[in-house]
């Protein structure tokens, strides 16, 4: 960023995070989805044929043509909003941003060669200056991570897969990508929640932002912990059957449900992780070259079983009784074994009265 991109600095103080690496606030999630989707069977192939078909250049001149570009003489506290993201997440090039007339509540970040951010006049209508600033970091977030790109894809194969319908195969195997694709969306959403909330420093203010995108404008009768309350419920209520529908409730969907979003993030807002950033303690974009897949498969894998071992969902409760019981399984098959081995009688004694392969160091 320049230096006269920095000399509008946030309205009121908030740390800023120098060369802060997206890796900060992705949810694993994020990371295993997208992943996934890179090993997706032909998604590789259609990626790379589809870079250089997608009417990129049309749709910037479509919201040059039939949008307003956001800027210092247009929505100027907007372009505030958006000079101080990028300030704030040490985004270098601030990415040009639009309105467009949409009375639904909305906003994308999108572009394979560079990101532009687009807002819909239903989300600025909605949404109070705190509310809109997370809204704004959330995009710069997306721009960070270098979401715009598998986003625009989704929106092309998405447009694709409609006018293909009536070819059997040849849908299926579009559908197939924009599933997976989708997948991947509603986890960067999460990731992207966090990147707003690290812009706009006011939990508050996020939790009513996507309160508001649930109920509309009528925040003298809601509540935020009514609302987080909705999450619990929704998380815990019904048997199997209940959980088999929420999970083809949000299948066709980009975004996760509103109460999720809500509940995710203020789970984030008291970890650990979140205050080490604001403390200053984070990963950088220099030594991103140096980050381990390993290491990020071993922490997707780990939020995975943690979310199976503390979810208070009937089918992921069942899952855990399961791999538990497989567990306990495993350990009877391999006490059975040891008795085959030992010729049918019990585990042996070592010379010492212990039982053969006890650990006597103990802990």
């Amino acid at each position: 960023m320049t230096e006269n991109d920095q000399g509008n600095v946030p309205s009121r103080q908030r740390k800023r995070f120098p060369g802060i690496s997206s890796r900060a606030y992705e949810h694993p999630a994020d990371r295993s989805a997208l992943v996934a989707l890179r090993k997706l069977s032909g998604f590789d192939t259609v990626f790379k044929a589809l870079s250089g078909l997608l009417p990129e250049r049309s749709l910037r001149l479509l919201f040059l043509s039939d949008s307003v570009r956001v800027s210092d003489a247009q929505f100027s506290h907007l372009n505030d909003m958006l000079r101080d993201a990028c300030y704030i997440l040490d985004l270098e090039k601030v990415p040009p941003m639009y309105v467009t007339q949409d009375p639904k509540p909305n906003a994308m970040c999108i572009g394979l060669d560079e990101p532009i951010i687009v807002v819909t006049t239903g989300l600025v209508e909605l949404l109070d200056e705190e509310e809109m600033r997370a809204v704004v970091g959330h995009e710069v977030g997306h721009a960070l991570s270098g979401h715009s790109v598998y986003r625009t894809v989704l929106l092309f194969l998405t447009g694709l897969a409609l006018k293909i319908a009536w070819i059997p195969l040849g849908n299926v195997a579009i559908m197939a990508i924009v599933t997976a694709l989708r997948e991947w969306f509603r986890k960067s959403e999460l990731s992207a929640d966090r990147a707003g909330l690290l812009v706009g420093q006011d939990v508050q203010a996020s939790m009513r932002g996507l309160m508001k995108i649930a109920g509309g404008n009528h925040l003298h009768e809601m509540n935020v912990d009514a609302f987080l309350a909705q999450a619990d419920e929704y998380e815990k209520a019904g048997d199997l059957r209940d959980s088999v529908l929420k999970i083809l409730n949000v299948l066709p969907r980009t975004h996760p449900f509103a109460t999720v979003r809500a509940a995710e993030l203020k789970k984030w807002s008291e970890h650990r992780d979140f205050q080490r950033i604001m403390d200053g303690h984070y990963p950088k974009r220099s030594e991103d070259k140096d980050t381990s897949v390993t290491d990020s498969f071993r922490e997707s894998a780990g939020h995975y079983a943690d979310t199976v071992r503390t979810s208070k969902d009937p089918l992921m409760k069942l899952v855990g009784d399961i791999a538990g019981g497989a567990g306990d399984l495993a350990g009877d098959l391999g006490g059975k074994l040891r008795n085959r081995f030992n010729g049918g009688q019990g585990p042996k004694k070592s010379d010492d009265g212990g039982t053969a392969g006890d650990d006597k160091g103990g802990s």
